[in-house]
C-alpha cells in the first residue's frame, strides 16, 4: 500500500513539473496567433476552442486569456456561454487528477488536510464560489479542492457561479479589442477588488461559527 502511495506522489510530482515546463514553452500568445488566423471562420474557432480548452491545464493557461479570444471571435451574447461552459469543464481536469492522486502523506497530504478544513468550515459549495471569486489561478484553486475531497456537483456549479464575473469581464475586453492582449482583463482592478470583497463577505459567517466553537 505504501509503495502504490509513492508511486503515485512520485507521478503527480512529474504531471505537476510537465505542466510548468510546458507553460514556460508555450504562452497564450501562440493561442492568440492562432485564433487571429481563424476569426473569419467560427466554425473552425470552434473546433480550436474545443481542443485549447482541453489541453489548457498543460499548459497552465489562465481561464481568462482563454475567454477574452472567445469573445474576440463570437463577440459577448454567444462568447459568454461559450467561455463559462469551457472554463469550467477545462477546470475539470486538474481536479480529476487531484481527487486520482488524492493522499494522506507528503505535502499533497497537508495540502488537503488544509483545504477539508477550510471547506468544511464555508461548506462545498460556499468554499467553492468563494474560491473562484478570489483573484487566484484558476488550476491551483481546481487541485486544491480535488486534494481536498469537494463533492464533483459542487465544484462544478460553485467554479460555474464564481467564474462569472471573471468570464464577463474577458469576454467583454475580447469583444471590444482590435488585437488580442491578456493586458486588457489585467487593467481591470475593480473588478479584482469587486470580487474579492464579495468572496470576504462569503466567508464571514463560517469563519465566525469556526471561531465560536473554539475553546
Amino acid at each position: 500500500m505504501a509503495v502504490r502511495q509513492y508511486r503515485r506522489q512520485i507521478a503527480g510530482v512529474a504531471a505537476v513539473a510537465a505542466v510548468v515546463v510546458a507553460g514556460l514553452l508555450v504562452s497564450p500568445q501562440f493561442v492568440f496567433r492562432q485564433v487571429e488566423a481563424v476569426t473569419a471562420r467560427p466554425a473552425l474557432a470552434a473546433v480550436a476552442f474545443v481542443a485549447v480548452y482541453l489541453v489548457r491545464p498543460l499548459f497552465a493557461w489562465p481561464t481568462t486569456g482563454v475567454a477574452l479570444a472567445v469573445g474576440y471571435v463570437y463577440g459577448p451574447v454567444v462568447g459568454f456561454p461559450v467561455a463559462l461552459a469551457g472554463t469550467t469543464a477545462s477546470a475539470v481536469l486538474p481536479f480529476a487528477a487531484a481527487r486520482y492522486w488524492r493522499t494522506d502523506a507528503g505535502l499533497a497530504g497537508r495540502l488537503g488536510a488544509s483545504g477539508e478544513r477550510y471547506f468544511d468550515a464555508a461548506g462545498d459549495l460556499r468554499g467553492m464560489v468563494a474560491s473562484r471569486l478570489a483573484p487566484a489561478p484558476s488550476d491551483p484553486v481546481s487541485t486544491a479542492a480535488g486534494l481536498s475531497g469537494v463533492a464533483p456537483r459542487a465544484f462544478v456549479l460553485g467554479t460555474a457561479v464564481g467564474e462569472v464575473p471573471w468570464t464577463a469581464a474577458a469576454v467583454l475586453a475580447g469583444g471590444s479589442a482590435e488585437t488580442l492582449t491578456t493586458g486588457a482583463v489585467e487593467k481591470n482592478w475593480w473588478l479584482v477588488g469587486l470580487a474579492a470583497a464579495v468572496a470576504i463577505l462569503l466567508l464571514v459567517k463560517p469563519a465566525f461559527e469556526l471561531l465560536a466553537k473554539r475553546p
